[in-house]
Parts: C-alpha cells; structure tokens; sequence
C-alpha cells in the first residue's frame, strides 16, 4: 500500500537522489576546490559507503512512500565500481518512473550504453564552458571538452535522452560563455540549463558577486536566440524553462539565490554513507545506515522515513539571509546537486 507522506508545508515525497560516492576526480572550484579536497583530504573508507544491496533496499522502502523518480549521483558516480550493477537492481524496483544520473561526463563515452542496456533512462552532465582554457582552468584537472561533448554523443547515440547539460554561471569566470553555449546545444536535442552560483556547503568561497541573476542569462541568451517561457512539466520542477521562439528546442534556469524554489521541493537526498538530508543546504542529516545495519526490519525503516519527511519544514532558498548563508552546510560534492 502506498503512503503518501507530506511534510509540514504539504509536500510529497516524489524524489530521490542517492550519491554512491564522495570521490570526483574533477576538482571543480565551485564544488571540490584542490585547496580543500587535496591529496590528504580524508574521502569515505569504502566500508562505510552504503552497498548496492543496502540502496536497493532503501530505494523500495522509498518508493512505498511516493518516491516516483530515482537520481544517482555523487562525487562522479561513475567512479563507483560496477554501476551498472545498481542501475539494473534499481530498474527492477515496482513503482520506479524515472532512473537516471548526474555526471561530469569524462567516463560517460565508454560507460554510456552499459548503462543504458542496465535501465538507466537519462543522463544530465555538467559542463561549465566551450572554451578550452575556461573549461580546463574550472574543472581543475585539465580535462579537455572534446572528451565530454564526446560521453554527451555516446549518451543520445545510446537511447539516454533527452540528455541535460548543465552549466553553472559563475561572474567573472565563465559568463562570457552563455551565449556560445546556447548556440551550441540550440537544435541539438540537448537541453542546456543555466544554474545560478549556489551558496551550497562552505569550502567553495560563495559570495553573492559571483552570482550572474537568471534574470541576466535569460537576457543575454534572448538577444541572439528569441526565448519564451513555458510550462513546468511536473510540480516540483526546479528548473523555469523557457522555449527557443524559432523552435530549436528550449533552455532551462536554475535560479535558487534570485529566485526561490522551495515552495513545491519533493526531494530527499541519500549521502554516500546513508545520511539522509532533506534538503540541498541541509546542516544535519538522519542516518539509515544504522538501521540497515543494525537488524532493523523494513516496516522499522518505513517508519523513520515518515517521521522524518513528516516533520520537514526545510525551505533555505525562502529564508536565505548573510547568516544563514555563513552556516556550516553539507558540502554539494557529497550529496549531489
């Protein structure tokens, strides 16, 4: 029987974004800057991270809940050993809608139709800029952009569409690539979003400078590829997505600092070692890990994720404020975007 649990604010329960690692091997600046996440930075011993069999079985307990959709994401989840292997376990679960993943896209060309003949329905991968030297100098690692427009082709050619392609903005880095990057992906069978310098965690020296507003993308875009807003397509959709005029397919912005987004959020969010955040900017977890590890039986789970999600009131982006803005947060690299 389902349970359809709502919080405070009367939201369901609809989505679930697992990180099965806390590893990346990118160093982005606004996410897992070297400074902070270097040689000696002490990552998850693998036997603290939860296991495929643990994930399922938490998944199903999800689901039961309304859990409709299933997001994998990290670090890189591609970096988890035999993935692929926890796609067909999810793909399998009754009452799942939607799996797909979030990555950087450096392993995706050769991992893209394992995970498709697995189950996988779609991929979304970050991308940050066309320019080489831009695109090197924010991912940290020198990896080339050839390599991720390459893994982006392998995920279409392998049935994951649409494929997403996010790209945070950040004033004074990479800004000057909005409109290339509209070009690019305009009539591609892409849908590129633009997301907003987020104040996620605390290592990644957010300052609201460095924001460039929804409201400014939009405008530059639109001056050279005429936009208009359409509609949601699901309540709960983070994105505002806006219609090329011309018919090229359509653009996404995710405006959590300009705009807020809380009002409908229907996401949980699963750390790699089984804390559960209900929210992007949360300060403290609730730990499954325990439980599953502890003997407890899956009606024993159930009830500790309704007592959770039933006590939520979590709407950051609503109540943003310098202070709450200088709290210690749970850093974006660990629970996913």
């Amino acid at each position: 029987m389902l349970d359809t649990v709502r919080d405070k604010l009367n939201r369901p329960l609809r989505d679930l974004r697992i990180s099965v690692t806390d590893r990346c091997n990118f160093r982005c600046t606004y996410c897992m800057p070297r400074e902070v996440f270097g040689h000696d930075f002490q990552f998850l011993p693998h036997g603290d991270l939860l296991t495929f069999e643990e994930i399922t079985r938490l998944a199903r307990i999800f689901i039961a809940h309304g859990v409709e959709k299933i997001r994998i994401t990290g670090g890189e989840p591609l970096v988890r050993r035999d993935l692929e292997r926890l796609i067909g376990m999810l793909a399998r679960l009754d009452g799942l809608k939607d799996l797909t993943l979030t990555t950087n896209g450096s392993l995706l060309a050769r991992k893209a139709q394992a995970l498709k003949n697995a189950g996988l329905k779609r991929v979304t991968v970050s991308l940050d800029s066309l320019d080489e030297v831009v695109f090197r100098s924010m991912n940290d690692v020198d990896f080339p952009v050839a390599k991720v427009l390459e893994g982006i082709e392998a995920a279409r050619s392998a049935g994951l569409e649409p494929v997403k392609v996010n790209m945070v903005v950040q004033r004074g880095v990479n800004e000057d690539s909005i409109v290339d990057m509209a070009r690019h992906f305009h009539g591609a069978g892409c849908i590129l979003r633009f997301i907003e310098y987020m104040d996620v965690g605390s290592t990644n020296g957010w300052r609201l400078d460095d924001v460039v507003s929804a409201a400014e993308i939009i405008s530059r875009v639109n001056a050279v590829l005429p936009l208009e807003p359409a509609d949601p397509n699901y309540r709960g959709e983070v994105a505002r997505r806006y219609r090329y005029t011309d018919g090229g397919g359509e653009i996404g912005i995710i405006s959590s600092v300009t705009n807020t987004f809380c009002g409908d959020c229907t996401r949980a969010r699963l750390s790699p070692e089984g804390q559960l955040y209900t929210c992007l900017f949360g300060t403290m977890g609730h730990d499954f890990r325990t439980l599953l590890r502890g003997g407890k039986s899956d009606e024993e789970i159930s009830g500790f994720v309704h007592k959770v999600w039933s006590r939520r009131t979590d709407r950051y982006s609503e109540l943003r404020t310098l202070q709450t803005t200088r709290m210690p947060k749970v850093e974006m690299s660990h629970i996913g975007g």
